[in-house]
């Protein structure tokens, strides 16, 4: 017998607004709210998917890159023809050049150097300097944060603007990404998770879905491996335990931000999603959902899917696809790169067809 969802009511997508929006800015959010329906009717849940990779630069951090230099604008630390710096592992930086073009600013990104290509190549693409560093914690005056820190400070008319650190990064979830998911699940969220690396999303989103609800919706982390978050919140803020590596991009972390602090003490709880699973979910997607993610996404889903288990049957939660595969597609795409990493056993055999570059 077919586990038991309810019907979801169909009604045709329509647009943001009844009249043009004012360029880049104007475009950022009013995403639509996907409801994942071969995946729903497999659990006897509901799983919905906000779909940010339709924002204007293709992906969640859009809104981010928006709301910190509107903020940074309306406090007076960014005046005309300045220049926006920040250490990024792609989509914020992809973000906010896109802003900065758009508002007439230069932009300098620092990134890790295990990035993927596609995402140095648009950064470049769109006119911003980007300076590629090694990898190393967020201790070392290194880190690629710190470096676009001292970049800041060292000429004039020109912002850092700390995406890690600065609220005004939840403050811009709160105030749209939390309140058009209220608006379309007509307030009615048993459950909300995803992953997060400067905990802007989560924080901003799950702050937002508690007050809403009176305190009902539970808000999970949802971690890849080598992240210290799972420990930290399931341990009661007592465990930095790290282990392992993965190959999402952009999220995890090793210390708690302060966009994360906003909501971390109010989480449900937490759980480590394998490279494995994320990989298998990139691909499932692919297949089932006709929707082409990034492994980021890949993971937000199968969190959200083990989250609505723990919920049990009928339950709604939902997450965030990030953005789309087209910035990751030479690697997670590439039997090479797939087995370099030990995962070409985890997609399944009838979707290995998907693995088209060699």
């Amino acid at each position: 017998m077919q586990p038991f969802v309810r019907r979801v009511r169909r009604v045709p997508r329509l647009f943001s607004t009844n009249a043009p929006v004012n360029g880049f800015n104007g475009a950022v959010g009013n995403t639509p709210l996907i409801f994942l329906e071969a995946l729903s009717k497999r659990i006897g849940a509901e799983i919905y998917g906000k779909a940010e990779f339709q924002n204007p630069g293709g992906s969640v951090k859009d809104r981010a890159a928006l709301g910190i230099i509107m903020d940074a604008e309306e406090k007076g630390s960014l005046k005309p023809g300045g220049t926006v710096v920040e250490g990024t592992a792609g989509n914020t930086g992809i973000g906010l050049a896109h802003v900065c073009r758009a508002r007439g600013y230069s932009c300098v990104i620092f990134m890790p150097d295990t990035q993927s290509e596609e995402k140095i190549q648009l950064l470049r693409m769109l006119g911003a300097e980007v300076h590629p560093v090694p990898a190393v914690p967020y201790e070392n005056p290194k880190n690629y944060n710190h470096l676009a820190r001292a970049y800041a400070e060292a000429h004039s008319n020109s912002v850092w603007t700390d995406q890690f650190d600065n609220t005004a990064n939840a403050l811009a979830h709160y105030r749209t990404t939390g309140p058009e998911i209220w608006k379309q699940m007509r307030g009615d969220v048993n459950g909300f998770i995803c992953a997060t690396g400067t905990g802007g999303t989560l924080a901003g989103v799950g702050k937002y879905l508690k007050e809403a609800s009176h305190g009902s919706t539970h808000v999970w982390l949802a971690d890849p491996p080598g992240s210290v978050l799972t420990s930290y919140v399931n341990s009661g803020g007592n465990l930095f335990e790290r282990t392992g590596s993965s190959i999402t991009e952009g999220i995890g972390q090793g210390r708690i931000t302060q966009n994360l602090g906003e909501i971390v003490k109010d989480l449900s709880g937490a759980f480590t999603v394998s490279d494995t699973k994320s990989v298998a979910m990139v691909y499932e997607l692919l297949h089932s959902e006709g929707l082409y993610l990034g492994a980021s996404s890949a993971l937000n889903v199968a969190a959200a899917v083990e989250l609505a288990s723990k919920l049990g049957k009928g339950s709604r939660v939902v997450t965030i696809l990030c953005d789309g595969a087209y910035r990751y597609q030479s690697r997670l795409f590439s039997l090479s790169w797939l087995k370099s990493k030990g995962l070409e056993h985890a997609i399944p055999e009838d979707l290995q067809k998907y693995i088209v570059l060699p």
